[in-house]
């Protein structure tokens, strides 16, 4: 049976010469990966239409055997051109992608995490890549997991815990104003960096680069 939905390309992984595995970030199937067969060749279908965070419509046959499924068609809706022109840019919504996918489980309902990912897409574009924009994202992430770090009880500074909640709490908007010291942005890369390695197991090894991605005076550690 055919299935539509649209989605967010995460992650892509070579098949085969020709074929590419497809992995998606969709509101109502959650994450699921699809094979696109032949993807790779000239005259493919879905050729130009499958690169990391583009959106798309697009359907496919469920597997009945496995949680890999088929890729039919696909019509691009937005393309996120504007990550390719800074690898910085990439850099953050890479590591924000490889989050999703440590801390989710796939064909899982995330109609909430799907619209903040687009959220901090469209946001990340707007400025300069910034420490204090993957702070946000990681915050707001645990708190749609129910992994709220505010409610940790946490040894901050109280600088650092108001900068928290408000990278947790405000809008995009606000959290472009915020500006914390070098030393408050380590305090609050070491604490996050803490908390998601005890409730995930691990941090993404993306997180130090996409801390990093502009040159920002942060420690390196988790």
């Amino acid at each position: 049976m055919i299935e539509t939905a649209t989605g967010l390309i995460l992650r892509l992984r070579l098949l085969t010469e020709s074929s590419l595995i497809v992995h998606w970030l969709t509101p109502e199937q959650g994450r699921l990966a699809t094979v696109a067969k032949g993807a790779r060749r000239p005259k493919s279908p879905f050729r130009g239409r499958l690169d990391l965070f583009y959106l798309a419509d697009f359907s496919f046959s469920r597997s009945r055997r496995s949680e890999l499924h088929t890729l039919s068609e696909v019509r691009l809706r937005e393309t996120h051109g504007a990550l390719r022109q800074e690898l910085a840019y990439l850099c953050q919504a890479s590591y924000c992608a490889q989050l999703i996918e440590l801390s989710t489980e796939t064909e899982t309902p995330l109609g909430a995490v799907f619209d903040l990912m687009l959220e901090f897409l469209a946001h990340l574009l707007k400025g300069p890549p910034r420490p204090e924009t993957i702070f946000a994202f990681e915050l707001k992430l645990l708190k749609q997991l129910g992994l709220d770090p505010l409610q940790a009880d946490a040894a901050l500074t109280v600088g650092a815990r108001q900068l928290v909640t408000g990278l947790a709490r405000g809008d995009w908007g606000r959290v472009s104003r915020l500006r914390p010291s070098s030393a408050q942005a380590d305090e609050i890369q070491r604490f996050l960096g803490r908390f998601l390695a005890f409730h995930l197991g691990r941090v993404p090894k993306g997180r130090a680069a996409a801390l990093n991605a502009n040159g920002a005076p942060t420690s390196g550690r988790a």
